[in-house]
């Protein structure tokens, strides 16, 4: 029999994906360890290599170079489910298979910032060569006719995916070799090739006659449906100049097959006339194979044996049966019987595939762990202001009273009573004034950098959107890409974001200054030595007796203060400290059901965990109001037992203690502040490099589509020839004579039908399907899978400084964020980083 026909490869081009491969695996799993992020880079490296084996892998077309380019396929497959595929930008280029160049250079070729589009070209490859190494296989032995069936069918299981896939990997026009009319006519060609393999195995076997026609009908009616495909307008002029000829003669010849082997069960059964009848279509059909298909000689050894039964049978009809033979049109059908089908694609294909990326767990389960983890940071940082903003109160109070020093001063009546010693030590240890000077001297730095880098990346979009604006207009519809715009939509949300973040640190820098500015003097005293704090004091203004009532009820209700502030301490260390661990039920649910119900799975956990606390921060929050109370009522008693009140002294002491409240809140804030700016600028570095990656994947694709433009306008066809003027034509004769098929050539396939009296499929309304209407081929309808949602870094985040980038784009936080740096309270009417939602959030 003929030879099989093999898909052409497409040509692939080198690509960079370490650099954008590696910035994405490092924003998508932003909290891992430096020496995790040595492991993914070091896997991005090898993958990187894996693809630049695999993908010359194909042109050597050995069984050992399928399993190669398996595991690169089953490494793509693995990796998608572990990153956002659709924020991968890398400039994928490959040729199309079926285009023969120009004289001009160059072939039609796309190029796709998606992995997707990858798979599907990796995908389109390994059929293709499944097809060549299943076209050289030896099919005179039965392990040669098993490997080739087995390519052949897992050829056409690919090409019938990718008719799916394709669509949803490649939004724009594809090259025509993953058109969906050529992917129709490889899936039918693998498959028809694959009966045509089995019917070799029948007759090697020596099986039934009758199953061995039913065989070559179904292998007739197969080649009869790719011919079809093939002659459409839209890829009739993509093929090989043998391969319509090839598959034209190959329907007539299991056709062929058909009324030959059918014949043999007639003879068996004693129908001489119609064992005739079909040795003669049979005859007929042999010539027309070998006519259609150019080939002399194909089927040559099954044509003489028709022939030769032809001759005998006519004989023995002739001088013993003498039975009438039948017109071909009454003739039964043998039946079909079909053996081969389109095979699934194999997960994994390769048989000892190895996960490059074992260290990143699945890219749902990683944004379910960072969405719980924040939300359970949300509920924790909700709590820790509740007891915050209680002890900034309870603080606020006692400094308006002048307590504890106060009632110290009636022990001792000379110098700074013993809190507010303790509290200018430690003012002097933390660095004093000079200290919060230094770091608000550092917040506009830190602020410009950040600003910097938000406007550089805002210029790249800018200039990516102006050039594609430019070119659009320039080549109108035949810039086919798709437009800035609607690309960068979320990266224009996301910078606009990011803004205005900035500029709500903007607004926390000044109440922070205003702050200080405002607690300036009592914070430089604290930050002299006790001598000169000393010699600042004003004298006192009269004695306490420290044994009556009212002292001794003010220092009781102080111990009662420091006790709560320490319960506070220890609560606020385990919320901090609370952890648990969500990943094995997350896993369940996501072997379980496909998908995991994260704030379900979540709040179950985190009210098992935190409620005990949350119980304990209500209970701290009450337990103060009554405290409060009890010192208000203390106090009073004790000026009227005393007649301390409104000292020149006392009014130092109160703003001190001020003093002191303020510098503690302020250290905070200014080591949240730079806090905040900088993990804001590892943010920022990870938002340009993807702007960055983007702008080179844009840059790469325009480049390709300017030279395709290019390359097209340059085969326009030239215009036709003008008509010689009629003064300037012959006289001695038309020019018409030359004939239409000069002398040597070969004749048009149809041509050729014709001459054999045989009805040829394109140009013959009536193709031959002798045994009934063709039956089409159902293919599932596809859907395309949900793309995975990108979580949002900002959501359920109430500090800019507890900031995470888990691999999405923010869409806007959930009611509840806060804009503040981490840590801080921030009370209403004494400053701190603001507090509120930004504008429009």
């Amino acid at each position: 029999m003929s030879k099989f026909l093999s898909v052409p490869l497409k040509k692939p081009s080198e690509v960079d994906i370490v650099k954008p491969l590696n910035n994405l695996i490092q924003s998508t799993y932003n909290g891992a360890s430096e020496e995790e992020k040595a492991k993914y880079l070091e896997a991005v490296n090898e993958f990187a290599k894996q693809r630049n084996t695999a993908i010359w892998k194909f042109f050597e077309k050995y069984e050992a170079s399928l399993e190669v380019v398996y595991a690169y396929y089953d490494q793509i497959c693995a990796l998608e489910t572990k990153i956002s595929v659709s924020e991968l930008q890398i400039p994928f280029k490959w040729k199309d298979a079926f285009d023969k160049g120009s004289i001009f250079g160059g072939k039609i070729s796309l190029t796709h910032t998606s992995l997707l589009y990858e798979k599907v070209c990796v995908l389109f490859n390994i059929a293709a060569l499944q097809s060549s190494i299943a076209a050289s296989q030896q099919l005179d032995n039965d392990e040669g006719l098993k490997m080739a069936i087995k390519l052949l069918q897992q050829s056409a299981g690919i090409f019938q995916y990718l008719k799916g896939a394709t669509p949803a990997a490649v939004p724009s026009e594809p090259t025509p070799d993953i058109s969906q009319d050529t992917l129709v006519v490889m899936q039918a060609l693998m498959v028809a090739q694959a009966q045509e393999v089995f019917i070799l195995k029948a007759i090697k076997d020596n099986m039934n006659n009758l199953i061995i026609a039913k065989l070559c009908c179904q292998g007739e009616e197969f080649y009869a449906d790719v011919l079809r495909a093939m002659q459409k307008e839209s890829v009739r002029s993509l093929w090989e100049k043998e391969w319509i000829p090839t598959v034209a003669g190959k329907q007539a010849g299991f056709h062929a097959l058909t009324q030959l082997y059918q014949s043999l069960v007639c003879r068996a059964a004693k129908k001489i006339g119609e064992e005739i009848a079909r040795l003669r279509n049979a005859i007929d059909l042999f010539k027309a194979a070998q006519s259609r298909g150019g080939n002399e000689t194909y089927l040559d050894e099954y044509f003489s044996r028709a022939k030769r039964h032809l001759a005998e049978s006519t004989k023995d009809n002739e001088f013993i049966y003498n039975e009438m033979i039948p017109e071909l049109s009454t003739l039964a059908s043998p039946g079909k019987a079909q053996l081969a089908k389109s095979l699934g694609i194999a997960s994994p294909m390769a048989s000892n595939f190895r996960d490059i990326f074992t260290n990143l767990v699945p890219v749902e389960l990683h944004r379910a762990l960072t969405a719980s983890d924040m939300r359970k940071n949300e509920i924790v940082n909700v709590e820790i202001m509740k007891l915050r903003e209680s002890t900034q109160t309870l603080n606020a109070v006692l400094a308006s009273l002048n307590l504890p020093a106060a009632v110290e001063t009636a022990d001792s009546n000379s110098g700074l009573p013993p809190s507010l010693k303790e509290k200018a030590v430690e003012v002097r240890q933390k660095g004093g004034v000079e200290n919060v000077k230094t770091m608000l001297k550092e917040l506009p730095d830190l602020l410009n950098r950040n600003r910097e880098i938000l406007d550089e990346t805002e210029r790249l979009l800018d200039e990516e959107r102006d050039s594609d604006n430019q070119l659009r207009a320039q080549f109108k519809e035949r810039w086919t890409r798709i437009s800035s715009d609607k690309l960068t939509e979320m990266f224009r949300t996301n910078a606009k974001k990011y803004r205005e973040v900035i500029n709500n640190a903007i607004e926390a820098d000044k109440v922070v200054r205003q702050k200080f500015e405002s607690n300036q003097n009592g914070i430089q005293l604290l930050s002299m030595s006790p001598e000169e704090i000393q010699q600042s004091l004003p004298s006192a203004s009269g004695s306490v007796d420290p044994n009556c009532s009212s002292v001794q009820r003010l220092k009781q209700l102080m111990e009662d203060v420091e006790t709560i502030k320490a319960e506070r301490d220890a609560i606020e260390s385990e919320l901090k400290s609370a952890t648990f661990d969500m990943k094995n039920e997350f896993l369940l649910a996501l072997q379980k059901d496909g998908a995991i119900d994260e704030p379900a799975l979540s709040l179950s956990r985190i009210g098992q965990v935190l409620n005990p606390l949350q119980q304990q921060v209500r209970e701290s929050v009450d337990r103060q109001q009554s405290l409060v109370a009890d010192i208000q009522s203390a106090h009073g008693a004790f000026v009227s037992e005393t007649g301390s009140c409104g000292s020149s002294r006392d009014t130092l002491y109160q703003e001190l203690a001020t003093a002191y409240d303020s510098y503690i809140e302020l250290s905070g804030n200014l080591q949240e502040g730079t806090k905040f700016y900088n993990d804001l600028t590892q943010l920022l570095v990870v938002f340009q490099n993807k702007i960055s990656d983007f702008v080179f994947a844009r840059k790469t694709e325009k480049e390709e589509l300017m030279k395709d433009l290019t390359t097209a306008s340059s085969r326009q066809a030239c215009p036709a020839t003008p008509s010689l003027p009629s003064h300037y034509a012959s006289t001695s004769g038309s020019g018409s004579d030359i004939p239409s098929n000069p002398a040597g050539s070969a004749p048009s396939v149809p041509a050729a039908a014709a001459a054999a009296n045989m009805p040829y499929p394109s140009q013959v309304h009536g193709m031959p399907v002798p045994y009934g209407a063709q039956q089409g081929m159902p293919y599932p309808a596809y859907v395309p899978p949900p793309m995975p949602q990108s979580f949002n870094p900002y959501a359920t985040l109430p500090y800019p400084g507890n900031f995470q980038y888990p691999g999405g784009y923010p869409q806007g936080p959930p009611p509840g964020h806060y804009g503040t740096y981490p840590g801080s309270y921030a009370p209403q009417q004494q400053g701190g980083y603001p507090n509120q939602k930004p504008p429009g959030w």
